[in-house]
């Protein structure tokens, strides 16, 4: 993190600077009656947008939530590796990794070929696969997530704090504009209508979305007549691998999923329940905290289990649903899209592979630096069309995932009887299978105006076109401080360019590197970079040498690499790195990056690798720029 770069002020570096204007404040009581985003609600989708959109003091953001107050019991409480990248991408990372439970192992058991009515330990495989992500797979209260967003929320310039006991009753699309009608259910105020003018509405209101509704949107899919229940517990238990991730498979009993919480103790339980009959849904059956203990304590045995305390339990039904449409424009693009819908919104499923707030929090991702883009005038607003197109094939390939999955866990073990059940093996092997999957890091965007072609690939053959950037530790040049180069990658809505240097000497006047410097310090920056802002305010160049950090001299690099910014004109000197050499990791190695032609590498400001291009390619670097971005004023 970097500051001071204006003054120094005392106190946490973390609380911004208050917007001088008070008319941007965003934390008061009243709804102003115009607003460039309004988003309607304050689960992980809604709050991670608002997170992002507060980085920006000029675009006027408000979030108004149904509920009195913000979350205090979580469900969706499981964090892929993918998700922990994003998170540092808004400086929270290590916040969640210092409070989570990490989840290093998963433990299978089967019923006992010995001790009929029994389950028997069947395997234990490492969680994650070595070298897939920096950062762990991890589980934590789902609150606490929210908090920490409220947190950078309320410590933006803007001050954005949600509007609470707010329900949203309608939206009329306009031209110009979206008029939405929010309703104020606090006692002090009821019935009272707030009618605010947005630029853009986006719906991260939950599965039974309002803001769905108004658009006429429907969830189509089915359920898969799966009846679970789940509980938070605290229990006591001589299970031996109670806190380790576990798949059970009982003879007759059903299925249990045990999550391990944070905090040593706590334990999330998931508990296959009744079979259900076609169109029959899960109320009619009345199933209860007791009946859900019951079930668990006969699948665990021989081993006690005794619920000591359940601090939040429920009963779902599993199945996979999808709206047509993430947003309002029309099949033939006739307009671009006003209004938005994300997470809950727009796909469900079951809980059981831990994707429903990884996924959410990667459509606000996606959408969030598009909307910043469009209302700060850097790109037309036909961007925003590429979130639906975008994000509406990565939910599907959810849906199907999850259509499988949750039907092998529900599915009765393999015999003469049930030749169609699953054996315990083949569920470990398509755990083992998915596990990247599952990790959130096979995410692959289709070619599009957003994602270029893989002529230059085997430059980098590590950063694929498309995918998110696969991290590697490095070694700043200016202080010798060895970190993830996706650490680099703020959540500020700029574009990386992530230059690999050849074997050359990198300060000779004929180098690549050099040349790369000159052009987008003399063209392609001054071209799309606002009048007045920092070099790097939209293209943040970097590079990674080959030399050791002590092989190369910090001032006879190019200027761009050490740019004065800010009103003081300081220096920056975090835009240089090397090899972690120590460490034996080498980035160029890692990642197969030509060491002979070196590699430019592309990469959005939701960390997508969006195109890898030579370093000399400077025609088809500011091509691709100019498919999608305006040129400043």
């Amino acid at each position: 993190m970097q500051f001071y770069l204006d003054k120094f002020r005392p106190g946490d570096p973390e609380v911004l600077e208050p917007n001088p204007n008070p008319a941007a404040l965003a934390d008061t009581d009243a709804l102003p009656t115009e607003v460039d985003v309004l988003i309607v609600g304050c689960g992980p989708a809604g709050l991670t947008l608002a997170a992002q959109l507060s980085r920006f003091p000029d675009i006027k953001t408000r979030i108004v939530e149904q509920k009195a107050g913000p979350l205090q019991i979580g469900q969706a409480d499981g964090i892929a590796c993918r998700s922990m990248e994003m998170f540092q991408a808004f400086a929270m990372r290590e916040r969640v990794e210092r409070e989570a439970y990490w989840v290093n192992e998963t433990a299978f058991w089967k019923p006992s070929a010995e001790r009929p009515g029994e389950i028997v330990r069947s395997g234990v495989i490492q969680d994650v696969e070595d070298g897939i992500a920096p950062y762990p797979h991890v589980i934590i209260n789902q609150a606490r997530v929210h908090e920490f967003f409220l947190d950078i929320m309320a410590r933006s310039p803007n001050r954005l704090v949600p509007n609470y006991n707010r329900r949203f009753v309608g939206l009329d699309v306009g031209a110009e504009a979206v008029t939405a009608r929010i309703e104020r259910i606090d006692e002090a105020h009821k019935g009272q209508i707030e009618t605010v003018r947005a630029r853009y509405v986006v719906g991260a209101d939950g599965a039974r979305s309002s803001v769905r509704e108004a658009l006429g949107f429907k969830l189509v899919g089915d359920y898969a007549n799966q009846a679970w229940g789940v509980m938070d517990v605290l229990a006591v238990t001589d299970f031996p691998d109670i806190r380790k991730k576990c798949l059970i498979q009982s003879e007759r009993e059903g299925n249990v999923l045990v999550i391990p919480r944070e905090g040593g103790y706590m334990l999330r339980i998931y508990v296959e329940m009744d079979k259900l009959a076609e169109n029959e849904r899960v109320t009619s059956r009345a199933i209860t905290l007791d009946d859900i203990v019951r079930a668990a304590q006969r699948i665990f045995k021989p081993y006690a289990f005794e619920a000591k305390s359940v601090s939040w339990w429920s009963v779902y039904e599993v199945g996979q649903r999808i709206t047509d449409h993430f947003d309002d424009a029309s099949p033939t693009r006739e307009r671009d899209p006003r209004v938005f819908i994300m997470g809950d919104a727009c796909h469900t499923h079951s809980a059981k592979a831990g994707q429903g707030l990884n996924v959410s929090v990667q459509d606000a991702f996606n959408l969030g630096w598009k909307l910043a883009a469009v209302l700060e005038q850097r790109a037309p607003s036909s961007l925003l069309s590429t979130y639906s197109s975008e994000r509406r094939a990565i939910a599907q390939n959810l849906i199907d995932f999850d259509r499988e999955w949750s039907g092998m866990m529900a599915a009765p073990l393999k015999s003469p009887e049930t030749p169609h059940g699953v054996d315990p093996a083949d569920l470990q092997a398509y755990f083992v299978q998915q596990g990247r999957y599952t990790a959130g890091v096979v995410t692959r965007y289709a070619r599009s105006a957003l994602t270029g072609g893989v002529e230059h690939q085997e430059l980098a053959r590590g950063f694929e076109v498309g995918t998110r950037f696969h991290s590697a530790p490095v070694v700043r040049l200016a202080d010798a401080k060895a970190i993830e180069l996706i650490e680099t990658m703020e959540a500020d809505g700029r574009f990386r360019l992530i230059a690999f240097a050849d074997r050359g000497d990198p300060t000779a006047a004929g180098s690549k590197i050099r040349a790369l410097c000159d052009f987008v310090s003399r063209t392609l920056a001054p071209r799309f970079t606002p009048r007045g802002a920092d070099i790097d305010a939209v293209f943040d160049l970097r590079a990674v040498f080959q030399q050791g950090h002590r092989a190369l001299a910090l001032e006879a690099m190019p200027p761009l690499l050490r740019p004065a910014k800010g009103p003081l004109g300081l220096i920056d000197y975090e835009k240089l790195f090397c090899p972690h050499l120590k460490s034996g990791v080498d980035i160029f190695d890692l990642r197969g990056v030509d060491r002979d032609r070196g590699a430019l590498v592309v990469v959005r400001p939701d960390q997508y690798v969006a195109h890898v291009l030579p370093l000399d390619g400077h025609a088809e670097l500011a091509a691709y720029f100019a498919g999608f971005l305006t040129a400043a004023l």
